[in-house]
C-alpha cells in the first residue's frame, strides 16, 4: 500500500503546524499524539489505514516538526485551537464534512473538547489509551507525576537541565515501558526522544496545566452523556496508568460507545497492535 504523505499547510496564527496527509477516499481520519511524543507515534498504524480513508496526522504546536514559539502558553485549551486549525486545512482539501477523530494520551482533552463543540462534524470519536477528566482509576506514569506535581517538578527540572544523560535515561525507561516489542522499542524510543528535546518547554508547560485541566473537565461529564456520535474506546489492556478501568469509565459515560480492550497491548496500543487498531477505527 502506498503511504506517501503530502504536506498539509496549516497556519496557527503567526505560527506553522506540521501536518501531513495520506490520500484516500471517504471520511478523513485525524490522528492526534499525546506527550511526550509526536507524529512518529503513528508510523506503524498509518500503513494499515492508507487507501482505506484519507489519513491526517500532525504535531501540536511546540512538538515534533511544528513551530516552537518561546514563551507560548502551551495548554490543553490552546491545543483545541491547534486541532481547529488543522481541521480548517482539512476542510479546504475535502470540504467541511464529517471527520473521524482519533485521540491518544494527552490529546484526549482537545479532541473531546472540539468534538463536544462540533458534534455534527464527528462521524466517530476514537479514544486510544487517553484521558479527559479526573477519576479514581487514573494513574500518572512516574515521569509525568514527577514533572506535574507542584514543588517537586521545579526540582526535577533543575536536575535534568544539569544532567542531560539522566533526562535521556528517564525518558528511555518511561517511554520504553509503553512498547511491548523490544525490537520496536529499540527503534522508536530514540526517534521520539530526538524530537522531544526541543519540545521540552511545551512538555513542561503542559505538565503545569495537567492537574487543573483534568479537574476542570469533571464539570463536563454531563455533556459526555449527551454526546450522540459513535465513540470507540480502544485501550491496550496492559497499560497500568490509562488502564482498563479508565477505559470502562469512558465507555460507560458515552451513550453510543463500544469498548475494546486489546490483550497484549500497552499504552502505545497503536504501536503494539496497529493492524487491529486500524480495523477497529475503520469498521462501522
Amino acid at each position: 500500500m502506498d503511504v506517501t504523505a503530502q504536506t498539509l499547510p496549516v497556519a496557527r496564527g503567526s505560527h506553522r503546524l506540521h501536518a501531513e496527509i495520506v490520500p484516500g477516499t471517504g471520511v478523513p481520519i485525524v490522528l492526534m499524539h499525546g506527550f511526550p511524543d509526536n507524529t512518529h507515534l503513528y508510523d506503524r498504524l498509518v500503513p494499515y489505514l492508507a487507501g482505506r480513508r484519507p489519513v491526517v496526522r500532525f504535531d501540536f504546536l511546540g512538538w515534533g516538526r511544528s513551530d516552537k514559539p518561546l514563551g507560548y502558553p502551551y495548554t490543553s485549551a490552546n491545543q483545541v485551537g491547534d486541532l481547529a486549525a488543522v481541521i480548517s486545512a482539512v476542510d479546504e482539501h475535502f470540504g467541511d464534512g464529517e471527520l473521524v477523530l482519533v485521540a491518544h494520551d494527552a490529546s484526549g482533552i482537545p479532541a473531546i473538547d472540539w468534538a463536544l463543540a462540533n458534534s455534527g462534524r464527528v462521524e466517530k470519536l476514537v479514544l486510544l489509551n487517553t484521558y479527559y477528566h479526573w477519576t479514581a482509576a487514573l494513574r500518572r506514569p512516574p515521569a509525568i507525576a514527577l514533572y506535574s506535581t507542584p514543588v517537586i517538578r521545579a526540582a526535577a527540572r533543575a536536575v535534568v537541565r544539569r544532567r542531560p544523560e539522566l533526562d535521556r535515561r528517564l525518558y528511555t525507561w518511561q517511554v520504553g515501558q509503553f512498547i511491548a516489542d523490544p525490537g520496536i522499542r529499540e527503534q522508536l524510543v530514540p526517534q521520539l526522544y530526538e524530537q522531544f528535546l526541543p519540545a521540552r518547554p511545551a512538555f513542561w508547560r503542559l505538565n503545569d496545566d495537567l492537574l487543573g485541566a483534568v479537574l476542570s473537565r469533571r464539570r463536563r461529564t454531563g455533556e459526555l452523556r449527551r454526546f450522540t456520535p459513535p465513540v470507540k474506546v480502544i485501550f491496550g489492556a496492559r497499560d497500568r496508568y490509562l488502564n482498563p478501568r479508565v477505559a470502562r469509565n469512558f465507555s460507560a459515560l458515552f451513550p453510543n460507545s463500544e469498548l475494546h480492550l486489546l490483550d497484549g497491548a500497552g499504552h502505545y496500543v497503536q504501536v503494539d497492535q496497529p493492524d487491529r487498531v486500524a480495523d477497529l477505527i475503520v469498521a462501522g
